[in-house]
């Protein structure tokens, strides 16, 4: 199963850096969504675009909601980006939704940089998240 999600991770590395070559930055964080969407479900994966997550209190009333950029093979959350840096509120965000949707692994990928940016993080059963950067 890790070795499942860790070559799905490297085909979306692969797919979301192809598409930076090919783009490169200036396009909204919305076509470079679409572009990704596209390509990923043409090698057989399958993704949910603006998915809805529901944000609950303790008590399990819903107190928001907010909708992730991607989720793949109901096991990756991307959050896409297209700025000239990624800062930490961008980082936080896909930590909480790590958190909100109980999925264990997550990409931030931003295209707006003239440098390919990716970095992923790890959610572990006890809640903690780690992260690592990659190019």
């Amino acid at each position: 199963m890790i070795y499942e999600c860790m070559k799905m991770v490297e085909q979306v590395r692969e797919t979301a850096y192809a598409i930076h070559v090919f783009h490169g930055n200036g396009y909204l964080e919305k076509v470079y969504e679409n572009a990704l969407s596209h390509r990923l479900r043409k090698i057989g994966l399958e993704v949910i675009q603006q998915k809805p997550i529901t944000i609950r209190d303790e008590d399990g009333t819903i107190i928001g909601e907010y909708f992730a950029d991607m989720v793949v093979n109901n096991s990756l959350v991307i959050e896409l980006k297209a700025c000239k840096a990624v800062h930490d509120e961008h980082r936080m965000q896909v930590l909480h939704y790590l958190k909100a949707t109980e999925i264990e692994h997550g990409l931030l990928i931003n295209f707006g940089s003239y440098r390919f940016e990716i970095q992923k993080f790890i959610r572990s059963m006890k809640g903690k998240v780690n992260s690592e950067n990659q190019l």
